[in-house]
């Protein structure tokens, strides 16, 4: 009997995270008593995702971003860190990839999601197998098209252009061990005009970006409840 409880708790909870990743205007509740849930993000860049995350969650009860870290010790996302006074933390290749200290100190803090707002780097096994299905990414492109290695910012976008395509848009993904090949969580869209240039099309992204990304983001975690 209890299994039959879960099973259709799990149906209904589904068909609300659908609706809601797929509605401007549905937004998921979280009940008051759960525990607050907590969000590491990486990021190599400027950090403008990660500027829209740590807006919309700001004055979250439930929800708060806990550490920023960062492979790029001059990137403009540890300012942004501290300006919402946001702990920061740098690595460096050897931490990363030929030692255990980035996952160790991830396992520390405990993340119930990793954010990827433009990190550049694959992420190594040893972290993908401690959180599994609780890595995401963002990419500005539909994928499966114009993904993989190489494939990030002006370089996705000037392909699309190249390409005559008549749409384009965003892609929320879980993170496994191949560049841009997890599991679709959310795309959102937009149409790309006949004369679209490099300059006139990177303000429609980025308006997707920052509108949907803390938008699913915050609909995971409350389907993880």
């Amino acid at each position: 009997m209890l299994k039959i409880v879960i099973q259709i708790y799990i149906i209904i909870l589904k068909s609300l995270i659908f609706r809601a990743l797929n509605s401007d205007q549905y937004e998921l509740i979280v009940p008051d008593n759960q525990p607050l849930k907590n969000i590491v993000i990486l990021a190599s860049g400027n950090g403008t995702n990660a500027e829209a995350i740590l807006e919309y969650f700001s004055d979250s009860s439930k929800i708060q971003i806990s550490h920023i870290i960062s492979n790029n010790p001059t990137a403009g996302v540890l300012k942004r860190a501290k300006n919402h006074q946001v702990k920061a933390s740098v690595f460096n290749r050897e931490d990363f990839y030929r030692s255990d200290r980035v996952h160790r100190f991830l396992k520390e803090l405990a993340p119930d999601l990793i954010v990827l707002a433009g990190f550049l780097w694959m992420i190594p096994a040893n972290i993908l197998h401690s959180f599994p299905n609780q890595i995401i990414n963002i990419h500005p492109a539909l994928l499966p098209k114009y993904g993989g290695e190489g494939m990030y910012g002006n370089h996705v976008h000037r392909a699309v252009l190249q390409h005559k395509e008549k749409e384009t848009g965003i892609t929320i993904h879980y993170v496994n061990e191949h560049y841009d090949q997890g599991e679709i969580i959310a795309q959102f869209t937009t149409p790309i005009a006949p004369d679209e240039t490099l300059e006139s099309l990177l303000p429609k992204i980025r308006k997707l970006e920052h509108y949907n990304y803390p938008r699913v983001i915050q609909n995971i975690l409350c389907a993880a409840q």
